[in-house]
């Protein structure tokens, strides 16, 4: 029990941190709070004034009439009368006369005692001496009223929750135009600028959705016109760039000509490389679209790559291979997920030169929430790593920090952005951490 409400508790505060919607419920109650109790202490005091002023002399006239009908010595009779006819409580106490209209009044909770509020101080107001010695004291006897229904205060609370609902609807349909602007915005940051944000009011807030929406048709528009000309460029790229590592492959490979046609395949091949990888990060960008998928087994495809991508690496060292046992067939697009392994293991072996220890591969699966599972691919490498305010840069396109991961070292910085979209377009994700010594990049499938 205590653990449900501290849960409570905490998912109080957190709605009252992080929700609008409720602040202002929050807001709307304790404002009726204050005007309510701002009221009822305001008409005491309206109330109190007008009694001392007005009403006071008025009942003190109207006590005395009654004690003199009662009489002098008091008659027990007319005091019954008097009772009878109005809603009045009467006790007479004397040195003849003793009697009570309710003798069993200090256990009715109806009954109300002479010394109450009406009587603030002597003399007291519904109390009175007779020329005899008695005293008579009366009192208003509510009887009549507390034998009626207890109902008033239900009703009344009813009435609370009735109108704080309709405060609640009017808040959460106000502002509703908050929420489709939030999903709007999560699916323009995720590329996605099919569907606008609805328009459901003229004031405000359809005003920053409609805002939100220009600003979006804008963004994409332009990143529609860099997608058509990097695509553009790079169709138009391919051809010559061809011709040319044709013709070079015409030149002789003997005497002062030899070196100087090495260096200029080199530079076609990578200027090939980039063609081909700018091709891909576009197709890429559809997202699942662009895949082909098909039942793969991952750790064999793990081994295959890691076998043909160590005798091509700048180190010759072998590839550590740590695969689970457990991994089922899973759905993917083993050109694409071949493209990835590639890219993580060569630049895991491009930053092992001289490393104390050789590249680390993992592929573990692991069980999240809801049963449901996901399958890890760990790389990592044992080199210098890179800086802390470089790390979140590392999978943007042509990024490269100025340190050892720099353009020396070879790459035009598309390979960690590839495996981001390789990643992303099968419904996962990638993340890079320094793993000191090195750097280790980790990509979720689901």
């Amino acid at each position: 029990m205590h653990k449900l409400r501290r849960h409570w508790h905490r998912r109080a505060r957190h709605a009252l941190g992080h929700s609008l919607r409720h602040r202002l419920m929050a807001l709307f109650l304790l404002l009726a709070l204050a005007l309510t109790t701002t009221f009822i202490f305001g008409m005491q005091k309206a109330l109190s004034v007008g009694w001392r002023s007005a009403a006071r002399p008025l009942v003190s006239d109207y006590v005395d009439r009654l004690v003199v009908e009662i009489g002098s010595p008091p008659s027990i009779e007319r005091a019954q009368a008097l009772t009878q006819r109005l809603p009045l409580s009467v006790q007479i106490s004397g040195p003849v006369v003793n009697w009570r209209s309710n003798p069993q009044s200090e256990a009715l909770p109806h009954y109300r005692e002479p010394h109450d509020d009406w009587q603030d101080g002597p003399p007291r107001l519904l109390s009175r001496t007779t020329a005899d010695g008695h005293r008579i004291d009366l009192g208003v006897s509510v009887a009549a009223w507390e034998r009626q229904p207890h109902r008033v205060g239900w009703y009344t609370l009813a009435g609370i929750l009735v109108l704080t609902a309709l405060a609640y609807g009017y808040i959460r349909r106000l502002v509703r135009p908050l929420d489709d602007i939030r999903d709007g915005a999560q699916r323009f940051g995720s590329g996605d600028f099919a569907q606008p944000i609805p328009i459901r009011r003229r004031d405000e807030l359809g005003q920053l959705a409609s805002h939100i929406n220009t600003m979006a048709r804008s963004i994409h528009q332009m990143l529609e016109a860099k997608r058509g000309l990097l695509l553009a460029i790079s169709h138009e790229l391919r051809s010559p760039l061809t011709r040319a590592r044709l013709n070079t492959e015409l030149l002789p490979d003997t005497g002062d000509v030899a070196p100087r046609r090495e260096a200029l395949l080199r530079d076609l091949g990578d200027m090939r490389d980039l063609v081909t990888d700018l091709l891909e990060s576009e197709r890429l960008g559809q997202g699942h679209a662009a895949l082909q998928l098909e039942a793969v087994d991952l750790a064999e495809l793990v081994q295959e790559v890691a076998q043909a991508a160590v005798p091509h690496a700048e180190s010759v060292q072998p590839v550590l291979l740590d695969l689970a046992s457990d991994l089922p067939p899973l759905q993917l697009d083993r050109t694409r997920m071949r493209l990835l392994l590639r890219n993580l293991l060569d630049n895991a072996l491009r930053h092992s030169v001289g490393a104390a220890q050789p590249p680390c591969l993992r592929v573990w699966r692991q069980e999240g929430e809801g049963g449901r599972h996901s399958v890890h691919i760990s790389v990592r490498d044992y080199g210098s790593g890179v800086d802390d305010d470089a790390l979140p840069h590392l999978a943007e396109p042509f990024y490269r920090p100025d340190s050892a991961r720099g353009r020396s070292a070879g790459g035009v910085g598309l390979g960690l952005y590839l495996c981001k979209l390789v990643a992303q377009a099968h419904g996962g994700g990638l993340t890079l951490r320094n793993a000191q010594p090195g750097l280790e990049v980790v990509v979720t499938l689901p």
